[in-house]
């Protein structure tokens, strides 16, 4: 697989695009009025890995919250800003690292250019993010309704509207429920411009089915080398969003920090709880903030599970009341008693020798 390179624009202390790694993104979805709230849910946000926070800024006055947010994080805060030009402005001020806004909804040329020249003045990108609701009534008219030409034209219309003021460090999304529709609009606007691609499916759905569409439009996205950062979209909790976010870069072979569990459909031959054990595992690891990317095998019986999981660097294969621990690919010996406590301490060891 081999990425799209995009222009670097930087984003705090992060650099978005130009091949710099993807950065897993999250919004929170308290009230703007609501400090603690927010800056509780971040924090909460930033010990779950996210790299990149956003928060909602209705007008000039909630731009408070940027600057309450950057005292209680170290990650980038990007303000969501809508209409309102007024808004944009105050949040540069108070140092927002970048602000989502369309150009062409803000009012007037001169509104877009003071909103350009406060960003170009303290270094702070603009997202231009375009959706199917949000299309223009001529665009949406001339292609007949959302398909990824019109939210392709919409964006690069917006493009224009900064660049027509010398602004060029612009992020792009072009999202759709529709997943189809979303990843053609991409693949079109990949080859149209060189600015960096915030990718997502918006309105994906409550958990379940939120996971299932982000995991199909991001991760294909992804494996066309498509894509520089990225926010899974759930009717959800903001901290399942970045964890979704990760290992769907994992799944589509991005490298990501940290340990996979992978473990086996089970069958009749199965002797140990299986998912018990998996879940377990992943739960323990995640707690003790492992970070070594080792690849980790629950299987349910010693028929296949070492053979099966021989690219693992570690796992089990069940018997009775035991399982035989296995070490890429290699039978060690049998586990007895406390499985998951045994594994952990394996794992722990690989961890200090490497």
């Amino acid at each position: 697989m081999e990425r799209k390179i995009t222009k670097a624009v930087r984003v705090g202390g992060l650099v978005l695009g130009g091949g710099a790694p993807v950065l897993v993104q999250s919004m929170l979805n308290a009230k703007a009025d609501d400090i603690p709230a927010n800056v509780a849910q971040a924090q909460r946000l930033q010990a779950a890995g996210c790299q990149l926070v956003r928060v909602t800024v209705p007008t000039a006055a909630h731009a408070r919250v940027v600057t309450a947010l950057k005292e209680a994080v170290s990650m980038p805060v990007v303000a969501d800003i809508h209409f309102d030009y007024r808004a944009a402005l105050a949040c540069a001020e108070a140092g927002v690292d970048k602000i989502r806004i369309n150009p062409g909804n803000i009012g007037s040329d001169a509104h877009v250019r003071e909103v350009a020249d406060a960003c170009r003045k303290r270094g702070i990108p603009i997202r231009i993010g375009v959706n199917g609701g949000s299309l223009e009534k001529n665009i949406l008219a001339k292609h007949g309704g959302v398909t990824p030409e019109a939210l392709c034209e919409s964006a690069l219309y917006h493009v224009a509207l900064l660049e027509k003021h010398d602004f060029s460090d612009i992020v792009i999304s072009i999202k759709s429920s529709n997943v189809p529709v979303m990843m053609q609009a991409y693949r079109l606007l990949s080859t149209q411009c060189s600015y960096p691609l915030h990718i997502g499916v918006t309105e994906a759905g409550t958990y379940r089915m939120g996971l299932i569409k982000s995991a199909m439009g991001i991760g294909g996205l992804l494996m066309e080398g498509i894509g520089d950062t990225l926010r899974v979209s759930l009717t959800d909790e903001p901290e399942k969003e970045v964890l979704a976010g990760y290992d769907i870069l994992r799944a589509a072979g991005y490298p990501v920090a940290g340990p996979e569990i992978v473990s086996c459909p089970t069958c009749g031959r199965t002797n140990i709880d299986v998912a018990g054990i998996a879940n377990e595992v992943e739960r323990r690891l995640r707690e003790r903030g492992c970070t070594r990317s080792i690849k980790v095998a629950v299987m349910g019986c010693v028929v296949n599970g070492p053979g099966e999981a021989k690219e693992a660097d570690i796992g089990i294969a069940g018997g009775r009341d035991c399982a035989l621990l296995f070490v890429k690919g290699q039978q060690k010996r049998m586990l007895r008693g406390d499985i998951v406590g045994e594994l952990i301490r394996e794992i722990e060891q690989m961890e200090q020798t490497k």
